[in-house]
């Protein structure tokens, strides 16, 4: 796919002479954001607190990373005034979905998208998810229990026999997967069964498993890795598993347009029904990229969330414990809004969110015509912003403590939106917020409520890269007591 130069990648250096700059090589900052980004904002955050600019991301020259939540509201609130959110700065993410999605529209287009998709991630369709989210995790888990009891031998996971005489060890991460992707292919396509619809789960599956660690995440931020060698190579295979995505989800749009069914509530019929001021619909392009973007989004950061909450309510015993107790309080376990609104379940994934925010950073800002002032400093015009949504959470003045994992935090204090903001803030917070919320709490208390399970390894789980997320490094190995 070509590049798109942007007009941001002229803006010079002495534009940001005022904001202190992280003074090691630009390419030893890439690798070392792209490698251990955690490392790398920690150790600037430490000499340069509050705001710094650091030479990464491909963007040629300087980005700003702020973590003041004044600040932050200032760059968030002021969008088309102060700061705008141009949809190419959010170039990284073009390989995967296109040049039409919401990622990568700005302005009127953008905002009119955002009205278009989420109905469908809020207000009723949420109760109407709860009974799916309940059966798919059920469904998820008791074929990991069968697969695992049946041949114990074969499970690659279970290497210590003595500590787990059953086997019945398996990866966190990936059933987590399994599960939010079946709730988004509900959402976006009205399925979660038939042939294309496994086609698609397991080509989205593979495809996103491509950019598993640090060293094939790198494919993505630098263009010049992005070469088609063959089906051998790590771009070639990237691109053919695309086109094979692409393949479904266009047969998917064309029987639609065949068989169009205005009774459906799914996101492909809404985006079909859609009409601009001059009559137009979407086309199949604009329509495969919006869709592509909502299935990627809308499962990946999902599943990495659920299996860091399920890592700190077995790794600490007094949290499961008041979980349990909570959801006794619950007659009927399938009165699923009373489960979405217990105070102790929902600060429980607040904290999740916070120490383990999927998304490090918000997306890019640019200062717009005039210089702007912040935090004492001096921004000229096309200066790229971010809020860096990972040192934002674990500033100690808003959260003591920040690297112990304490729930009790979200009962004690209300956190504003530009203190606590795991899902972005501004015109660009995430669309699927609700459901994403919804989908976390239903899950792991259902999981709670019907499965005994213990964590197989002790050892602490670190974060790692994970494309441009951050999630578990070697997926939380999780066994059936």
């Amino acid at each position: 796919m070509p590049q798109i130069r942007s007009k941001y990648m002229s803006t010079t250096e002495s534009m940001l002479k005022s904001v202190n700059s992280i003074e090691t090589m630009p390419l030893w900052q890439q690798i070392q954001w792209i490698a251990n980004p955690i490392g790398y904002m920690e150790t600037a955050v430490k000499k340069y607190p509050d705001i710094f600019a650091a030479k990464i991301i491909g963007f040629g020259n300087s980005i700003v990373f702020v973590n003041d939540s004044q600040a932050i509201q200032q760059i968030l609130t002021n969008d088309r005034k102060q700061f705008s959110a141009p949809g190419e700065l959010n170039g990284i993410l073009r390989p995967v979905v296109g040049d039409s999605s919401i990622f990568s529209l700005d302005g009127d287009s953008h905002r009119k998208r955002r009205q278009l998709v989420m109905p469908a991630f809020h207000g009723s369709r949420m109760q109407d998810y709860g009974q799916l989210i309940f059966d798919l995790t059920n469904k998820v888990f008791q074929k990991i229990f069968q697969n695992l009891a049946a041949n114990p031998a074969a499970n690659p996971l279970a290497h210590n026999q003595k500590a787990h005489p059953s086997n019945r060890i398996f990866l966190v991460r990936d059933a987590m997967q399994d599960i939010s992707l079946q709730i988004i292919l509900q959402a976006v396509f009205g399925l979660y069964e038939g042939d294309r619809c496994q086609q698609i789960k397991k080509l989205l599956t593979q495809m996103t498993e491509l950019f598993i660690s640090p060293l094939t995440s790198a494919f993505l931020f630098f263009p010049s890795l992005q070469k088609d060698l063959g089906a051998w190579s790590p771009w070639g295979n990237f691109v053919r598993q695309r086109e094979a995505i692409d393949k479904l989800v266009y047969l998917e749009i064309a029987e639609r347009r065949a068989n169009p069914d205005p009774n459906r509530t799914d996101i492909l019929t809404m985006l079909l029904l859609a009409r601009d001021e001059e009559g137009k619909g979407m086309t199949d392009l604009e329509l495969r990229d919006e869709l592509l973007a909502l299935l990627i989004a809308g499962h990946e950061t999902t599943a990495t969330a659920m299996s860091w909450a399920l890592y700190w309510i077995h790794r600490l015993p007094e949290v499961k414990e008041k979980l349990l107790q909570e959801q006794k309080s619950i007659a009927d376990p399938t009165d699923w809004m009373s489960i979405f609104r217990l105070p102790y379940l929902t600060a429980v994934c607040n904290e999740t969110l916070r120490i383990h925010p999927v998304a490090m950073l918000t997306f890019p800002r640019a200062v717009e015509q005039e210089s702007v002032a912040l935090l004492g400093y001096n921004l000229e015009p096309q200066t790229i912003v971010v809020g860096c949504i990972y040192l934002l959470h674990h500033r100690e003045d808003l959260y003591p403590n920040a690297d112990q994992f304490k729930p009790e935090r979200f009962l004690d204090r209300q956190f504003s939106p530009y203190e606590f903001m795991p899902f972005g803030g501004g015109v660009r917070r995430c669309v699927g917020e609700a459901l994403a919320q919804f989908e976390m709490k239903i899950v792991l208390a259902t999981i709670l409520r019907h499965y005994e399970l213990e964590l197989a390894d002790r050892h602490p789980v670190k974060p790692q890269r994970r494309g441009v997320t951050l999630a578990p490094a070697g997926g939380i190995k999780m066994t059936f007591k």
